[in-house]
């Protein structure tokens, strides 16, 4: 029995899916490995100068204009309650689409593309206040490295989400 076009694209599309389902861009924040489902990554781009958006919390750093898009950006570093420290030239911006707008994430090294299948993922261990629990999915041994699994779209909460996002829209404009 021969598959009609939809049929097939929707195959194409579901074995794409399984196949960027265990691929995972991993990057160095504060000399720990994290990383997020390749799925969720939309470019990479070196730093570039940030425009500061005044009463924006010390984490969002302010918008980048990327072709035409206004992307509000997020230093990882600082969100994750760690030192600020000096932008270096393997600094960079992982830009992803969280619910349908663009954040811009800081990391301070891209290590590269990882497969994890989930035979390999555990759940992230339990303790105090649980705050990690709400953007860490699991927690993987690749080879030699540890890698914290992260959930992107959880980074920020429900209302820092929409304000960020409607700063950008409103930037746009």
């Amino acid at each position: 029995m021969e598959m009609d076009g939809t049929e097939k694209l929707m195959s194409e599309e579901a074995a794409l899916s399984e196949e960027l389902g265990s691929k995972y861009l991993t990057y160095f924040t504060d000399g720990q490995l994290f990383g997020i489902p390749i799925a969720d990554v939309v470019h990479i781009i070196g730093m570039q100068q940030i425009t500061e958006i005044p009463e924006f919390p010390e984490y969002a750093k302010g918008i980048i204009n990327l072709r035409g898009e206004i992307i509000p950006v997020i230093d990882v570093r600082i969100r994750l309650f760690k030192p600020v420290i000096e932008y270096s030239d393997r600094t960079c911006i992982i830009v992803t689409d969280v619910r349908g707008s663009y954040f811009g994430f800081v990391v301070e090294q891209v290590d590269g593309v990882a497969e994890i299948p989930d035979e390999l993922i555990t759940q992230p261990p339990r303790m105090g206040n649980d705050a990690a629990a709400c953007y860490l999915t699991g927690v993987a041994k690749v080879k030699d490295k540890i890698v914290l699994l992260m959930d992107i779209k959880k980074l920020l909460g429900e209302q820092e989400f929409e304000s960020l996002a409607q700063t950008a829209y409103q930037s746009e404009i």
